[in-house]
């Protein structure tokens, strides 16, 4: 009996990391850059971003949020992260949309906004010191 117990827990666990979005790779991110790098001019407004190659799974999202905070994302797309596609940037319209898919997030807090997409954009962790900006996970 505590054998079944066990092995169904077991199924349930994976199953839940299934939905939860857990496909996409966990790798690491160590980014670091100064606030007046020309490549990130954008976040000098609220509302700004900009895309990083070469972080994270598919490249980094770096978001300027209303109240003057930043917010990062992963840009693999969730709706079939094995495919690696990279979410793009909607000028003027606060989300991401994958090319593959079609699916939108917001970059207010990473949420899915339009199907099919339904699991939030990995976020990593951002720190701001000295003019300098910092991103891990």
């Amino acid at each position: 009996m505590k054998k079944i117990l066990l092995m169904a827990v077991i199924a349930i666990s994976l199953v839940s990391c299934v939905k939860s979005g857990s496909d996409i790779p966990n790798v690491g991110v160590q980014f670091a850059d100064a606030l007046t790098d020309p490549r990130l001019s954008a976040l000098n407004v609220i509302g700004g971003a900009v895309l990083i190659d070469g972080y994270g799974v598919a490249g980094l999202i770096i978001y300027r949020e209303a109240d003057g905070s930043y917010a990062c994302y992963d840009r693999c797309s969730t709706v079939n992260p094995a495919k690696l596609c990279a979410v793009t940037l909607n000028p003027g319209d606060f989300t991401v949309t994958d090319p593959c898919s079609g699916g939108e997030w917001s970059l207010a807090d990473g949420s899915p906004v339009k199907a099919p997409a339904v699991v939030s954009l990995r976020q990593y962790e951002v720190d701001v010191s000295n003019g300098e900006i910092y991103i891990t996970n």
